[in-house]
This record gives C-alpha cells, structure tokens and sequence, in this order.
C-alpha cells in the first residue's frame, strides 16, 4: 500500500468517526428534548389551569359582589318605600262580656288622611254583666236577650233557672232570645255564652209577675212626669237666658249707654249724700264750739 492510500484511509476514518458522533449527539439531544418536552407540557397545563381557575374565582367574586350591590339596593328601595303605620284601638262597644271595636290607622292612610279604620275586631270585658233587661216584655210574656255579636250561632248559650237555697235547673233551650211566661211567682233566669267551652259573659234576669208589673208601670209615670217638668222648666230658662244674651250683644251701644247714664247718676246721689252729711255734722260741731269762746272771753276779763 502506497503512503497516499494509507493516509486517505486515515482521512475516511476520522470523517467516519465525525459522522457518527455528530450522530450520537444529536440522537441524545433529541431523546433530551423528548425526555424534557411532557413536564413542560405538565407545566403549561398547570400554568392553563391556574389561570383559569382565577379567571374563574375573579369572575364568581365579581357576579357575588353585584348580587349583594343588587339586594341592598332593593334593601334600600324597600326601605324608603315602606312607612310606618301605627294603629290605635277603639273604644269597646261593651262595658262586660264580648263586643266589637275598631282598629284604627294614625299613620300612612290613603289619600293624606290622618285617620282611617282598618277594621273592627272582637272585644272582650268582665265576665259578669249583672242585671239585664228583656228585649220585649207584656203582661204575659216577656223575652230574654242572652250576650252576644253577630253571627249569633257562632256562640253557645246556656240557660238556667235559679232557685234560692236548690241547685239551677238547666234548660233546654240553647238560642240567645229566651222568651218565658208571666208565673204567680217571680223567676230568675241566667244565661251563660261561650265560645269554645268557655264562658265568655253571663247576665241575669228577673221575670215578674203581672201584678208586679202593673204596680212597676203605675208608679212609673209620676216620676216620668216630674222629669219631665224639671227638664221642660230648666230648657225654658236657658232660652231665656240665650235671648237676653243676644239681645244686649246686638244693643250693645244702648246697653252701655243706659249703664252710664245710671252710674253717673249714683255717683251724684252719693255725692250729694256725703254733703249732707258734712253739713249735719258741721252744724252740729259749731254749738260746742261757742261756750269754749265763752269762757276764754270771761277768763280775760277777769284778769
């Protein structure tokens, strides 16, 4: 082999051999990159998710924060639309057992108005109402009104008859008019209502004979008649009294001129009377007061 051969063998081996490690190196530095490439994809999904996550929780924060802004402004709204009411009750239409009342508005009515009823409620007094009197009565009959409102079957009514020194005897009628007939002897009867078995108001009654109440009515027109003198007598003087009132207020010049002219003359009267009597007592001063002249007139002689 000739020394040219030789050393292009030479050349051919060290190109060779460059060849295959530029070979080496880039087979390595592609499985580097390939090696490396899925935690930068890991990584770029973590750095996705990351955002999205907070585009999401700023978006969340964001709807929350115009939810509230929007409830406190309907808050607000509500507020400054709603008034305040406040509300009185009525006087009761009953000083015992159950009645009615109104329900009376003082703020916020309708139309500007100072009050307005709302409605009318149930009321309620003392249980016992006492003595009652009948709705109706003749000489032989009478009829008995038991404590109640309307609607009237919504109560329950119970009747007694009470005898003095015995137990009631419980009746059997259970409607709130009870109509009894005139006895010989005079009844008592009470009647009880309730409202879901419970006594709301009892009142009693006493039914009398029809000799009683002939007696009752007989005298009952002597008074009546002696009521009505005095009330007659006292509208009489108080129309008098309005007549004269009227009468000096549209004379009143009149009225005031008679007045002056009468107390102009008292003053005169009373101013001639208090001269007169410093005359009188002028006239009876002057006798005492010679024989003092007298005696001085005497005593100077005699010296």
């Amino acid at each position: 082999m000739s020394p040219g051969g030789a050393g292009c063998s030479h050349r051919l081996l060290l190109t060779v051999g460059w060849l295959l490690l530029a070979g080496l190196h880039s087979a390595c530095g592609t499985n580097v990159t390939a090696a490396q490439d899925p935690g930068l994809v890991h990584e770029g999904e973590g750095e996705s998710e990351g955002e999205e996550e907070a585009e999401s929780e700023s978006e969340s924060e964001s709807e929350s924060e115009a939810e509230n802004e929007a409830q406190s402004a309907t808050e607000e709204d509500a507020s400054n639309q709603t008034v305040v009411k406040e509300v009185e009750f009525g006087m009761c239409t009953v000083t015992c057992g159950v009645g009615i009342r109104e329900v009376i508005l003082t703020n916020g009515c309708p139309g500007g108005e100072s009050k307005c009823i709302v409605r009318v409620e149930e009321c309620r007094g003392p249980v016992d109402c006492g003595w009652g009197r009948p709705v109706t009565e003749s000489l032989d009959s009478v009829r008995l009104p038991c404590v109640h409102i309307s609607p009237v079957n919504r109560f329950k009514y119970v009747w007694k008859l009470l005898r003095p020194d015995q137990q009631p005897i419980i009746l059997a009628n259970d409607s709130a008019i009870l109509e009894v007939r005139r006895e010989v002897h005079p009844l008592i009867f009470e009647c009880a209502t309730l409202d879901n078995n419970e006594i709301i108001a009892t009142v009693k009654f006493t039914v009398y004979t029809t000799s009683e109440l002939q007696m009752k009515r007989s005298a009952r027109p002597d008074t009546d008649a002696v009521l009505v003198f005095v009330l007659t007598i006292g509208v009489v003087i108080c129309i008098f009294v309005i007549f004269i009132l009227i009468f000096i207020i549209i004379n009143w010049g009149a009225v005031k001129s008679f007045w002056g002219e009468k107390a102009s003359t008292t003053e005169i009267q009373s101013e001639l009377s208090s001269m007169r009597y410093k005359d009188s007592t002028s006239l009876d001063q002057s006798p005492t007061e010679i024989p003092g002249n007298e005696d001085d007139a005497l005593s100077e002689w005699n010296e």
